[in-house]
């Protein structure tokens, strides 16, 4: 319908008196009217460089674009690659980069049509700054960044697709419901079902979201305003070329998760089936510990001891693990596409010939 008729045959046309019918009936808010004022925003993606590569990454009120930004240039200057990836050296470098960017993210990042966004977050500058005040031996405590506000939760329930095509043009893209199911409300006709994402939104200072949480400043819901999300789908490239489609869902993880997958192929040099399948690590800034997904493993058993002493307060991530980043890695010799399912969710890499798409 949209392909044909245009995007009015969404906001304007009989889906979205559908819609809004629907909403009234179930004591929603949004209106007609909101729904023919709606206006999609196309801004340019936020462009970080690391050791010679390029990433791409989503404009806000995506913040993962600008918090990977952040993470990349801490790490570029960073020695990480004189001790192994699961060194607790290289563990920690990363856990105190992710501590600062979650930080900055949190104080600063929302919908930059409403929210003043710093110049100066994604530049190589302050990227060097904040990698100099980390303690190479030591953690450094979350609430001496800043005072301690608690922050507003995300669902791990979002889906990512990553393609690549025979010409090298490159899709990443996440999406969200939210929760599971969104609202758990279909518009009848139609089989769209509603998200609930503006539970990202803080509704007023002081005001607990459902797991009595409260959020920044900079995400205060307004009227229009677009809510923050960790959505980080990104390209990579090197000379020009696509190398690397990555992406994940997983929540406030997300970011975290595609540093994981991005780090591994581009510093440790891993391929991208093993980049995507070993275990992964997550630091938000609050609360304050790095969720690592195999920490009660044997086999991690030595690098556990030395990140708590460290200072570093340790726990599990999820039953399921953390995200389920399907990526695409390009060989720069062969052209070869790669693509690799995570092991962490349901999903499956798939090839498809010109003749099978003429058969179809």
């Amino acid at each position: 319908m949209i392909a044909t008729q245009g995007p009015d045959a969404f906001y304007k046309g009989s889906l979205a008196q559908a819609l809004a019918i629907a909403m009234k009936q179930g004591d929603g808010i949004i209106t007609l009217q909101d729904m023919a004022d709606y206006q999609a925003k196309l801004r340019p993606s936020v462009h970080a460089t690391f050791h010679g590569y390029d990433v791409y990454g989503p404009a806000l009120p995506s913040a993962g674009g600008v918090t990977l930004a952040m993470m990349l240039n801490q790490l570029e200057v960073l020695p990480l690659k004189q001790q192994g990836r699961f060194d607790a050296q290289t563990v920690h470098l990363i856990a105190e980069a992710q501590r600062r960017a979650y930080h900055q993210r949190a104080m600063y990042l929302g919908d930059s049509d409403f929210v003043t966004i710093p110049d100066f977050l994604t530049t190589k500058t302050f990227g060097k700054q904040m990698a100099h005040t980390i303690d190479p031996l030591h953690a450094t405590p979350s609430d001496t960044l800043t005072p301690t506000p608690k922050l507003a939760d995300e669902s791990p329930d979002t889906t990512h697709f990553s393609i690549v095509d025979e010409q090298g043009m490159a899709v990443s893209n996440t999406y969200t419901l939210e929760k599971s199911w969104g609202t758990r409300l279909i518009v009848p006709g139609t089989g769209i079902l509603l998200n609930n994402e503006m539970g990202d939104f803080n509704p007023i200072p002081g005001h607990t979201d459902r797991k009595g949480k409260i959020g920044t400043q900079a995400n205060l819901i307004k009227p229009g305003k677009r809510m923050l999300s960790s959505q980080t789908p990104i390209i990579i490239k090197h000379h020009g070329k696509v190398t690397h489609v990555i992406g994940s869902p997983g929540g406030r993880t997300i970011t975290n998760t595609v540093l994981n997958v991005l780090v591994n192929c581009l510093v440790f040099e891993m391929p991208m089936s093993q980049a995507v399948q070993v275990p992964r690590q997550h630091h938000q800034w609050f609360p304050d510990r790095i969720a690592f997904e195999n920490v009660d493993d044997p086999a991690f058993a030595s690098l556990v001891i030395q990140l708590k002493q460290m200072g570093h307060t340790l726990t599990g991530a999820s039953k399921q693990g953390q995200g389920s980043a399907h990526s695409i890695a390009i060989d720069p010799n062969s052209s070869q596409r790669i693509g690799v399912a995570d092991w962490r969710r349901g999903g499956a890499a798939v090839r498809q010939t010109k003749q099978e798409s003429i058969s179809q």
